[in-house]
């Protein structure tokens, strides 16, 4: 059911009428849009996309199937008139969008009917983080989190499989830092390939300021050979940290935070732990994800995803407005019932694995 008007507001000029926080079938809120801006990544991560499956030459979709920069703008515009107040810039390899500043630009001049702040970051692999870093922040970018899963430069390169070295990208984290970037690390851990680093990637980001959240491996996608026995779950990393520098759980910052956070003791910041596996958090998930292509997908373990690309093509921009897409949106979220984590969690290993899955690298983590 279409949600009724709640007030007024003047959006770009023009009244446009607030509507309701939108809600799905479980009654949770979308506050968080995660938009592919790009299928293509220069990594081949063994957890996302593994080379005997991608290869180094694999087909990535043209550029004329991309949703435009623009195209892009009115579906965050259109979501941000249903509540949407984090905007997650993801890939395949965002810093591979050529310009990406520019769109980063567009989407910091969208307002919000409540004049609450928009809060836009990138998640990056780093390897150009320190090339782009600079602009993306001039543009209006708030927020970076790159991807590390090692700090020991041949797992590293072993991990991403283009023998790409772990100096590089801590050289974006550093530059980054240095203009004036909020910086996050996520760290995917896999039993028997990285898990030995859980200490010293600790240790490095330890009074940064640099907050490192821990991942458990996931079955995202049906290519990177999941298995539940590589799993580290995150109550073990939790342990292993806080025996050598003890922590103390932290409340949440927002409503729906996918990370359980954790500080030291002594005062040296904190780390994050995302539980995917072991402790789903279905139940507060509040992110839907457009994929390069233009398909919504509501669930990172979604096996399709909604055409937004069609309609935003076939509908010119309706003076800033965009009724359609943002009626297309309510809609899709508010049918919306996706809980596969706990799914997951309350079947056997061999039950969620067959189940098809649409693959990380197409829409993002």
């Amino acid at each position: 059911m279409t949600p009724r008007p709640r007030t007024l507001a003047t959006v770009g000029g023009m009244a446009a009428e607030l509507l309701p926080t939108i809600r799905d079938t479980r009654g949770r809120a979308l506050h968080d849009l995660r938009i592919s801006v790009t299928d293509r990544c220069n990594f081949r991560c063994v957890y996302c996309m593994p080379k005997e499956i991608f290869g180094r030459d694999y087909a990535f979709l043209p550029k004329n199937l991309l949703l435009s920069f623009e195209e892009i703008a009115r579906v965050a515009r259109a979501g941000i008139s249903l509540g949407v107040r984090k905007l997650r810039l993801t890939g395949g390899e965002p810093l591979l969008r050529r310009d990406l500043e520019d769109l980063v630009r567009m989407l910091a001049a969208l307002p919000t009917p409540d004049g609450s702040p928009l809060d836009i970051a990138v998640t990056t692999n780093g390897s150009a983080l320190a090339h782009k870093a600079a602009a993306l922040r001039e543009a209006g970018l708030n927020r970076v989190t790159v991807s590390l899963d090692s700090f020991d430069d041949a797992t590293f390169r072993a991990m991403n499989d283009v023998d790409f070295p772990v100096d590089r990208v801590l050289e974006g984290i550093r530059v980054a830092r240095e203009v004036g970037f909020p910086v996050k690390v996520n760290t995917v851990l896999k039993r028997g390939l990285n898990d030995h680093d859980i200490i010293p990637i600790a240790e490095h980001f330890r009074g940064t300021g640099v907050t490192v959240r821990f991942i458990e491996f996931m079955d995202v996608g049906t290519t990177n050979g999941w298995n539940l026995a590589e799993v580290v779950p995150s109550a073990e990393v939790v342990e292993q940290i806080s025996a050598v520098y003890p922590l103390e759980p932290v409340p949440p910052a927002y409503p729906g935070e996918t990370a359980t956070r954790w500080r030291y003791l002594d005062g040296a910041g904190e780390i994050g732990a995302i539980s995917s596996v072991t402790s789903p958090f279905c139940g507060s998930c509040t992110r839907a994800r457009i994929s390069a292509d233009g398909k919504l997908f509501t669930c990172l373990f979604a096996s399709r995803g909604h055409d937004l690309r069609t309609l935003l093509r076939s509908h010119a921009d309706d003076g800033g407005q965009d009724a359609v897409v943002r009626d297309a949106l309510a809609g899709l979220w508010a049918v919306r019932d996706d809980h596969y984590s706990e799914l997951r969690s309350q079947a056997t290993a061999s039950q969620a694995g067959p189940r098809e899955r649409i693959e990380m690298s197409y829409i993002g983590g």
